[in-house]
């Protein structure tokens, strides 16, 4: 748990995703974290990714539109988006911030 920590602190995202062979098995969001910590305390810091993951987080395909993009964000209420292409192989984070930076919002 202290390489996901790392991980979310180094990339200012409030989220790290958990691959694996560059597929996507889930995400871990800074509020994920906090109640994972509520409940266990510092038991939590035992905890691997894998247990501590949404396993079926919110994506996006690589070839969607930023629109599109922005109405699932507005729905869920969330702040990121994992996008995909083929097979489930990341290709990147799409932040809330991306979007005002070109204006759609």
């Amino acid at each position: 748990m202290t390489d996901v920590i790392y991980e979310m602190s180094s990339k200012k995202l409030g989220m790290t995703t958990v691959q694996e062979a560059g597929q996507l098995k889930g995400v871990i969001s800074d509020g994920d974290l906090r109640r994972l910590l509520e409940r266990e305390g510092g038991a939590a810091l035992s905890r691997s990714a894998g247990e501590a993951m949404n396993a079926k987080p919110r994506t996006i395909g690589a070839e969607e539109l930023a629109a599109r993009a922005l109405t699932i964000l507005e729905e869920r209420k969330i702040t990121s988006l994992i996008v995909v292409g083929a097979d489930d192989r990341v290709e990147g984070v799409l932040h809330l911030h991306d979007l005002w930076g070109v204006e759609l919002i």
